[in-house]
């Protein structure tokens, strides 16, 4: 049986998703829904077709092309129905300028993996390798591990970044693969984390007290304004990870609002536009 997964991006050359010169493969879909979430095209785990409109050159090709008829053009603009659009992305495929622009591809392992391996100088260069993030990879857990399982059969250095919210037993399926693991911590208050993510933290903070006990761990701490930047919270922050000997680092990340655009495009409302970043971007401790 070929396993295929959603991905929504690969990226080449990556310098901040683990150790060396790194291949990060996004992974869609997201059991969250953070409202600051910097990739919020990989929340969904559909595929997803978004329009930006100043790259359209107003061809009409979309119009001409779209099977389910879902596309109009009045008076030189754009509409779509949702209710007749399947996303299967064939208006992105005949636009020309890249106005639409299809996210979410069903891929193979094999293919995932063709991909990863034209990088592999690089990697051999830099002490680098892959990552998978997302969305959560987690989320796909067997399309995860049969490309966890092919990139170690190649010796790969593989690299997990997740929010930890996933069942345990996928851990254990899929830690013998994993070299270091980049783990996300938002909040360690149950109830606040609830309101903020849509889950609560107990899950999570169970995960990574196992995990960084059979693995190497570095925690990404993302500093939201108005979410975990008051004493309070970092100092209950500071003492659940302090109570976690095996924990190899912890990545501080400083919030910012570049993926305002992204929400946009999507047709989804950004809370964040008004609120200011801090200064500096990012530190490790």
């Amino acid at each position: 049986m070929i396993i295929k997964g959603i991905i929504f991006g690969i990226q080449r050359h990556s310098i901040h998703d683990g150790p060396g010169i790194r291949t990060t493969v996004f992974l869609k879909g997201c059991p969250l829904s953070c409202a600051w979430c910097h990739n919020p095209e990989g929340l969904s785990s559909n595929p997803q077709v978004v329009f930006r409109s100043d790259r359209c050159i107003v061809c009409k090709q979309c119009e001409t092309y779209c099977p389910q008829g879902a596309i109009r053009w009045a008076d030189d603009r754009f509409s779509r129905d949702s209710g007749k659009c399947t996303k299967c992305g064939i208006c992105a495929t005949y636009c020309p300028s890249g106005a639409l622009e299809s996210i979410g591809k069903l891929v193979s392992v094999r293919e995932v993996l063709a991909e990863i391996e034209k990088d592999n100088l690089f990697f051999e260069e830099s002490g680098g390798g892959v990552t998978f993030s997302g969305g959560e990879p987690l989320s796909q857990p067997d399309f995860l591990i049969a490309t966890l399982n092919a990139c170690k059969d190649r010796r790969f250095h593989v690299v997990i970044e997740t929010s930890g919210y996933a069942p345990k037993r996928v851990f254990e399926e899929l830690i013998g693969s994993v070299d270091l693991f980049l783990f996300d911590i938002k909040h360690v208050a149950s109830a606040r984390h609830k309101h903020y993510t849509g889950a609560s933290c107990r899950l999570i903070l169970t995960n990574l007290s196992w995990v960084a006990s059979m693995s190497k761990v570095i925690v990404r701490l993302p500093i939201i304004p108005g979410v975990n930047d008051d004493n309070k919270s970092i100092g209950q922050i500071g003492t659940l990870l302090a109570s976690i000997p095996d924990i190899c680092g912890i990545d501080i990340i400083a919030f910012h609002r570049m993926a305002s655009d992204k929400y946009k495009r999507l047709g989804l409302e950004y809370q964040y536009n008004n609120v200011a970043p801090p200064l500096g971007n990012a530190s490790r401790i």
